[in-house]
């Protein structure tokens, strides 16, 4: 054999060498498998509500761990301050300004809403069953509730949930904010006719929300149980905390915080046997679960809404409690475990996912989301430096790096002043002050100078989508 034939074999060799190097670099050490995903979803959740994010009576034993245990980001973003922009942008990794679901006229889809996500969007589901996963969802949908829109044909094998959120449906002749205010002991489950489904088939309605919670949880375990030989992604995002709040008999009057903290420790609780779930089955080291929020607390809702800590206001909103929420990473045999300070939003969850899957990011359509990886499982630092607060189809306000420049700021539902348009911008440095109490503005030309350039390059480039929820029956 000459010598050119044995270099090229010795190349060979290597490659395939610190391929398998990589591999298990990647996905562990025993792993011949890609990773599962299991994404857990929360409705109205504050940056404040979590134990390990501060919550001083509210006991959330198993996310605390998980955080312990893997990376718990400070500065992480739902896409949208509103449940269906916010829960479309993490399925697609895209702004929803460029897919239309997001709306100036009707912030939300309703049961008589016409429209709902469009085929042409891809979503985590369909990208990851490229590669052969298995995929359910579980859970609040509010992407469109006709059959075209439903999971099941949106890359999802399995679908267990309400098409939309638990509010709706309500069949009580009492105007809507009227009858929040009878109490809690008065509002009842039957009072809202939403639809349970499986699949496509609506299995029981009105559905019966005080067990909700406990039936997601026996979902996802037994989607878990069923396809663990195979890699699978479970999108787990539940109807609660957001209203109207109901809980089963084993968690009532359990919390300090009333029955707002009786609906998050039972999530809790949910989230500690999905862990164990996955331990039962080996599966612990190949898996990574994320927990985060849709957007922030309905301060409305007082103690039926949750809290945002230190940051400034609520849902609706484009400050930061409306916006940032926990964001938990959990993978023993995968995350590197840290406190992250870095930038996420769960719009990367696609990309990033995509990438440890080993599925190609779609290349025509621009995608909002970064890879998160190298982050997580190495602990290097975020590659996300920016990030747009949009409202409906209008930019609100814009993060780069450490400063945050509101152009626009309205507050959710009256409750924090009337829409009002800044100009020149007020400016603040998030890394001193999260709670957004002090304008910098003036010192910082330079900065205001460069977030205008992000923007006006965003903007030319940006082709918006036909509006999908301003349409009715």
């Amino acid at each position: 054999m000459n010598f050119k034939i044995k270099l090229w074999y010795l190349q060979l060799i290597l490659s395939v060498l610190f391929c398998a190097i990589g591999l298990q670099k990647t996905f562990g050490q025993n792993n011949t498998k890609p990773p599962n995903f299991i994404i857990i979803f929360a409705d109205d959740l504050g940056y404040g509500d979590l134990g390990v994010y501060g919550h001083p009576t509210i006991q959330t034993p198993n996310l605390d761990q998980m955080a312990q245990e893997g990376q718990k980001w400070t500065n992480f973003y739902a896409a949208a301050s509103v449940c269906t922009p916010s829960r479309a942008a993490l399925l697609t990794g895209r702004l929803t300004v460029r897919s239309g679901m997001s709306s100036n006229k009707r912030r939300v889809l309703y049961p008589n809403s016409k429209n709902g996500l469009p085929a042409s969007e891809i979503t985590l589901a369909e990208q990851l069953k490229k590669v052969g996963y298995k995929t359910a969802c579980i859970g609040k949908w509010h992407l469109g509730h006709k059959e075209q829109y439903l999971p099941t044909n949106n890359g999802f094998d399995y679908y267990y949930g309400i098409p939309y959120s638990n509010d709706m449906d309500m069949v009580v002749e009492i105007p809507y904010w009227e009858y929040w205010k009878l109490g809690n002991d008065a509002i009842k489950t039957n009072h809202f006719n939403v639809p349970l489904m499986r699949n496509t088939e609506i299995i029981e309605r009105p559905a019966n929300q005080n067990t909700i919670t406990v039936r997601y949880t026996r979902e996802t375990i037994s989607f878990i149980k069923k396809n663990k030989e195979n890699p699978f992604f479970i999108y787990l995002a539940h109807n609660q905390p957001h209203i109207p709040l109901f809980v089963s008999k084993e968690f009532k009057g359990k919390s300090k915080r009333g029955l707002y903290g009786d609906v998050l420790e039972e999530i809790d609780d949910g989230v500690g046997k999905i862990i164990a779930a996955l331990k039962e089955e080996g599966l612990e080291k190949n898996t990574i679960v994320v927990f985060t929020s849709d957007n922030g607390p309905w301060l409305s809702f007082k103690l039926n809404g949750g809290s945002a800590g230190l940051l400034r206001a609520g849902k609706g909103t484009t400050w930061e409690g409306g916006m940032r929420e926990p964001g938990i990473f959990w993978g023993p045999g995968l995350i590197k475990p840290g406190l992250v300070s870095g930038l996420g939003s769960t719009m990367d969850l696609f990309t990033t996912f995509s990438r440890l899957a080993g599925v190609k990011i779609p290349q025509d359509r621009m995608i909002d989301g970064y890879d998160l990886s190298e982050t997580l499982l190495h602990g290097n630092p975020s590659p996300r430096k920016k990030l747009f607060y949009y409202r409906g189809t209008d930019i609100y306000a814009v993060r780069l790096g450490d400063f945050k420049a509101h152009f626009i700021t309205q507050g959710e539902y009256g409750q924090f002043g009337k829409k009002e348009v800044h100009n020149p911008p007020i400016l603040y440095n998030l890394s001193t002050d999260p709670e957004e109490r002090y304008d910098v503005a003036i010192e910082n030309p330079d900065v205001i100078k460069e977030i205008n350039s992000l923007i006006s390059g965003h903007l030319t480039k940006l082709v918006k989508g036909q509006d999908q929820l301003v349409e009715t029956e």
